[in-house]
C-alpha cells in the first residue's frame, strides 16, 4: 500500500486549494459615458462664451484705469477658459493675474470664479507625486487674493468708527473657493487613476486566465501522449533485442498516439487563430470537435497499449452541455495518464455517475507506487484538474485509497450539468 505521505509518488498528491481573490469592483460613474476629448473641449468653449458675456454685462468702471485696460481684463478672465484643458498651466497664471487685477480695483464681483475654473483643469493635470507644482501655485494663488483683498479693504465703504472687514472677508473666501476647487480636482483626478489600474488589472486578469486555459489544453494533449510514448519507448529499449515484434508494435502505437496529438493541437490552435482580427496566411487550419464522452473508449484502449487495463462505468451522462464533457473527458485523461505514468501495468476503474445531485466522476488504480517508471517527474496535472472543477463550482480530491491504489474524486454540481433548453 503507498504511503499518504512520505511514500507518495513525485507527482500525485492531494492538490491544495487555489484561491484567487476577487477585484474590488469600482462604483458605477455618475454619467453612463465619460465625454471625449472634444466635447469637453467644446462645453469649456461654451462656457467661456457665456461668462465673458455675462463680464461684458456686470463689468463696472474704476477709477484710475484707462478705457482700454477693462476690455483687455475681460479678455484675459473669460476666452483664455476656453482652452484650459489644453494648456492648464499658462491659463491659469493668466486668468489669476487678471483675476488679482479686478479684484483689486472691483472691476466685478466674484472674479475667483474664473481662477476655480482654471485652477480645476491644472489640478488635473498635476503630476501626482511631485510637490513643487502644488507649492508653487498655492503660493501664487494665495498671493494674488491677499493682495486684491487688500485693495477691497481699502474702499470698505463705511465710517472710520465702524468699517467693514471686507478685505478678510474677501481673502478667506478667495482662498475657501480656490482650495475647494484644487482638492476637488485632485480627488477626480485620483478616481480616474484608479479607474485606468482597475481597468489594467482587469485586462491583465483576462490575458492570465486564457493563458491558463490554453496551458491547461496543452498539458492534458501533451502530457497525456508523452506518457503513453515514454512507456512504450521504454518497453522497446527493454526488448530491442529479444523480441522485435514488440519493437514494431510499439514503434506504431508511438507512431499513431504522436499523430493524434499533433491532429488535436492544429484543431486546438486553428480554435483559438479563429478569433484573431487579422487574418492569418495561407489556407485555414481544419477544425474539429473537442474531444468528449464519445472517446473514452479510444482513450482507454491507448490506455492499455501502455499496460494500464481501463474498466468505464458510465451512467447518467447523456445530454451533457459541451463544456462540461469536454471538462470530464479532461479529468479522466489526466487521472488515467497518471496511472500510466507512476503506476503501470496496473488495473484502473472509472466511474463516471450523473446523479441527481451533480456529476461524479471517480478514477481508481491497484497499481503500486513503487513500480511506477523512474523517469516520471512531478507534473501539474492535479492542478489543472482542480482548476476544471473549480471552474463549475465542484469539487475535488486525489490521494491514496485506504485500500490501496490512488483514487481521483471530482464532483460537479446539478447546475453546471444540467442539460440547456
Amino acid at each position: 500500500m503507498r504511503d499518504a505521505t512520505a511514500g507518495r509518488p513525485p507527482g500525485r498528491g492531494t492538490a491544495a486549494d487555489d484561491t484567487t481573490p476577487d477585484l474590488i469592483t469600482p462604483p458605477r460613474p455618475l454619467l453612463a459615458r465619460r465625454l471625449t476629448w472634444r466635447e469637453l473641449v467644446a462645453l469649456d468653449a461654451a462656457g467661456a462664451v457665456a461668462y465673458t458675456l455675462a463680464l461684458l454685462a456686470t463689468i463696472r468702471a474704476a477709477p484710475g484705469l484707462p478705457d482700454w485696460a477693462t476690455p483687455l481684463i475681460v479678455a484675459a478672465l473669460g476666452p483664455p477658459l476656453a482652452v484650459r484643458r489644453l494648456w492648464p498651466r499658462p491659463v491659469f497664471a493668466v486668468v489669476l493675474a487678471a483675476s488679482g487685477v479686478a479684484l483689486w480695483h472691483g472691476l466685478i464681483g466674484d472674479p475667483l470664479i474664473a481662477a476655480a475654473f482654471a485652477l480645476y483643469a491644472v489640478a488635473l493635470d498635476a503630476p501626482r507625486r511631485r510637490r513643487e507644482p502644488t507649492l508653487l501655485i498655492g503660493a501664487v494663488s494665495l498671493g494674488i487674493v491677499l493682495v486684491g483683498s487688500v485693495g477691497v479693504g481699502t474702499r470698505a465703504p463705511g465710517p472710520p468708527e465702524a468699517p467693514v472687514p471686507q478685505g478678510p472677508a474677501v481673502a478667506l473666501l478667495g482662498l475657501a473657493v480656490l482650495g475647494g476647487t484644487w482638492t476637488v480636482g485632485r480627488a477626480v483626478r485620483e478616481r480616474r487613476a484608479y479607474a485606468a489600474r482597475a481597468a489594467e488589472q482587469l485586462a491583465y486578469r483576462a490575458v492570465t486566465e486564457e493563458r491558463l486555459r490554453i496551458a491547461r489544453e496543452l498539458h492534458d494533449v501533451v502530457s497525456h501522449t508523452l506518457s503513453l510514448i515514454g512507456v512504450k519507448a521504454a518497453i522497446a529499449n527493454h526488448v530491442a533485442d529479444s523480441r522485435p515484434e514488440e519493437v514494431r508494435d510499439a514503434l506504431r502505437v508511438i507512431e499513431t498516439t504522436s499523430r493524434e496529438a499533433l491532429t488535436e493541437m492544429r484543431h486546438m490552435l486553428g480554435i483559438l487563430r479563429a478569433g484573431a482580427t487579422a487574418p492569418a496566411a495561407g489556407p485555414e487550419p481544419e477544425l474539429g470537435p473537442q474531444p468528449g464522452l464519445a472517446g473514452l473508449a479510444e482513450l482507454a484502449e491507448r490506455a492499455a497499449q501502455a499496460g494500464v487495463r481501463v474498466e468505464m462505468d458510465v451512467r447518467g451522462a447523456a445530454g451533457l452541455p459541451e463544456g462540461v464533457e469536454l471538462t470530464v473527458y479532461r479529468i479522466v485523461q489526466e487521472a488515467v495518464t497518471n496511472v500510466v505514468r507512476h503506476a503501470a501495468p496496473a488495473r484502473c476503474h472509472v466511474l463516471i455517475d450523473g446523479g441527481e445531485e451533480g456529476m461524479t466522476i471517480v478514477v481508481r488504480d491497484d497499481g503500486p507506487g513503487e513500480r511506477r517508471l523512474p523517469a516520471a517527474p512531478p507534473g501539474h496535472g492535479l492542478i489543472g484538474m482542480r482548476e476544471r472543477v473549480a471552474m463549475y463550482g465542484g469539487s475535488f480530491a486525489a490521494g491514496p485509497h485506504p485500500e490501496g491504489g490512488f483514487q481521483v474524486t471530482a464532483t460537479l454540481p446539478r447546475d453546471a450539468v444540467a442539460p440547456a433548453r
